[in-house]
C-alpha cells in the first residue's frame, strides 16, 4: 500500500481528530484506499500537547514547524492554528518548498484567498478547505463539483452553530438574549469572547468562501455586509413568531447579472422554510442551480470529528491527485476570477418587518403608513397588542419588498414624530 505523508501543525481540538482518524489501526481509509495519508509529523508551540497524544515513536513531535516544512517526506501541510498569522506564513512557506496544503482556516482564506491561490498556482501545488465551511458538511466539494453543471443563483445559509444555538433557545425557551450566551459559553457552544459568532464576522468570512467557489468571482471582502444577533430583542421574535416566521442568522449570497449581493444578518424565514427547522449547533445550507433546481445539506456544523472527517477527505483527494488536477483546471484556482461588484446595503431589496413604540392615541397607524407610502413601501400586515411597554404600545408591520435605502429614509422621517418612542426595530425577510 502506497503512503502519502501528512506533516500536521495545531494540535487544537480538530488537529487532535485529524491525528485520531489517521492513527487508528483499524482505518476506514484502509479498507477503501490503496494510496493513504500517513501522519509523518506533528508541530504544536505548546510542548506539552505531546503528552495528550500518546504518539507512536516513529511519529516526529516538534514545537517548531519548520522542521515539518523542510522535510522532504512530507509531501502535504495542514495548517490547523487558524488567524491570519503566522498561518499565512506557514501556507506559503509549504507551497514554495513544493508541498500540497490542507487548512480549515476562513478567516485566512477570506482575507488572503486570492493571493495564497495564486502562489499555489506558480508552485504548481494545491489548497484544499473543504473544513473551513460547515464542518463535516461536504459543501466545498457540493458547490465545486456536485453542481458544476449548474450556475449558481443563490447560497443561502446557516453557517455559525454559535447564533444558531442561541436564537433557537431564545425562540424555544423564551430567554433573554444574554441568558442564551451564557448558556451557549456554560456548555462551550460559545467562546468567552464570542465577538466573532455574534458580530457575523465568523459567518461573513465563510460567506466569501462560499461565493468564490459558487459563483467563480473575485471580490473585495470588505464590502461583505455582517451585522450580528446583539441586538436582538425577545419581543421580537414573539411577534414574527406571530406573523408566521422564524428568526435566524442567514449568510446569503445572490448573483445578478455583474453584481453580488453578500449579506450576513438576522432573518425572518416562514415557519415552513426548511432552514426555519435547523436547530440548536446545527448547519444548513440552500443552493439555487439553474439544472439542479433547489438543494439543501445539513449537518454539525462545527465540532471536533466533524471537522477532522473534512480535513482527512481533503488528504485524500490530495493523495489521490484529484485535488492537484481540480485547483489546475478550475478557473477558479487556476487563472484568476473575475471581480464583481458588491451590492451596497441600500440597494438590497427584501420584505420587512417593523416594530414601532408609540403613543396609544388615533391617527398614529395613518401618519406611519402615509410616510411609507411616500417611499413606496407598501404594508402587507399589521398587528398592535393592548399591551403596554414602558408606558407605549408596540405596532408591529410586514411590508412587501422594498428596497432598503427607501426603508432608511422612511424610518429617519417617522422617527421625527412626536407620537414615536424608543428606536423603531427592523428586520430583513427572506421569502426564497
Amino acid at each position: 500500500m502506497k503512503a502519502f505523508n501528512v506533516g500536521l501543525i495545531g494540535m487544537g481540538t480538530v488537529g487532535a481528530g485529524v491525528a485520531r482518524i489517521l492513527l487508528e489501526k483499524k482505518s476506514p481509509l484502509l479498507e477503501k484506499l490503496d494510496c493513504v495519508p500517513v501522519l509523518k509529523g506533528i508541530a504544536d508551540s505548546n510542548p506539552e500537547v505531546k503528552s495528550k497524544l500518546n504518539l507512536p515513536s516513529e511519529i516526529l513531535f516538534t514545537t517548531d514547524g519548520q522542521q515539518l516544512l523542510n522535510n522532504p517526506d512530507i509531501q502535504v501541510i495542514v495548517e490547523l492554528i487558524g488567524g491570519v498569522h503566522p498561518a499565512k506564513e506557514i501556507i506559503t512557506a509549504a507551497l514554495e518548498k513544493g508541498k500540497d496544503v490542507v487548512t480549515a482556516n476562513k478567516m485566512l482564506l477570506a482575507l488572503h484567498g486570492s493571493e495564497l491561490f495564486r502562489k499555489a498556482r506558480q508552485h504548481g501545488k494545491s489548497i484544499s478547505f473543504e473544513a473551513s465551511v460547515g464542518g463535516g458538511i461536504p459543501i466545498i466539494a457540493a458547490l465545486r463539483d456536485g453542481f458544476i453543471a449548474n450556475r449558481i443563483e443563490s447560497i443561502c445559509g446557516i453557517v455559525n452553530g454559535t447564533t444558531n444555538y442561541i436564537l433557537t433557545k431564545m425562540t424555544k425557551e423564551q430567554v433573554t438574549y444574554s441568558d442564551a450566551l451564557a448558556e451557549a459559553q456554560k456548555l462551550g457552544y460559545a467562546e468567552k469572547d464570542p465577538t466573532m459568532d455574534v458580530e457575523g464576522i465568523d459567518s461573513s468570512h465563510k460567506l466569501a468562501i462560499l461565493a468564490r467557489i459558487g459563483f467563480g468571482t473575485d471580490f473585495d471582502y470588505a464590502r461583505i455586509y455582517h451585522e450580528g444577533i446583539r441586538s436582538v430583542d425577545l419581543s421580537d421574535i414573539w411577534y414574527a413568531h406571530e406573523l408566521g416566521y422564524t428568526l435566524k442568522l442567514l449568510a446569503i449570497a445572490k448573483k445578478d447579472n455583474d453584481t453580488i449581493e453578500l449579506r450576513v444578518h438576522p432573518a425572518l424565514l416562514p415557519h415552513d422554510h426548511p432552514l426555519s427547522s435547523v436547530q440548536g449547533v446545527f448547519n444548513a445550507i440552500c443552493i439555487t442551480g439553474s439544472a439542479v433546481g433547489e438543494a439543501m445539506l445539513y449537518g454539525k456544523g462545527a465540532g471536533q470529528m466533524p471537522t477532522a472527517s473534512a480535513v482527512v477527505a481533503d488528504l485524500v483527494d490530495v493523495a489521490l491527485g484529484r485535488a492537484g488536477i481540480t485547483f489546475s483546471a478550475m478557473k477558479t484556482f487556476s487563472r484568476g476570477s473575475e471581480r464583481f461588484a458588491i451590492a451596497d446595503v441600500l440597494q438590497f431589496k427584501t420584505c420587512y418587518y417593523l416594530r414601532f413604540s408609540v403613543v396609544d392615541k388615533p391617527g398614529v397607524l395613518a401618519k406611519i403608513s402615509g410616510i411609507l407610502g411616500k417611499y413606496e413601501i407598501s404594508i402587507a400586515s399589521v398587528i398592535q397588542h393592548k399591551a403596554k411597554e414602558n408606558g407605549n404600545v408596540p405596532l408591529v408591520m410586514m411590508t412587501h419588498r422594498a428596497e432598503e435605502g427607501n426603508l432608511q429614509k422612511a424610518l429617519a422621517e417617522i422617527q421625527q414624530l412626536d407620537t414615536i418612542k424608543d428606536d423603531t426595530k427592523f428586520l430583513r425577510v427572506e421569502e426564497e
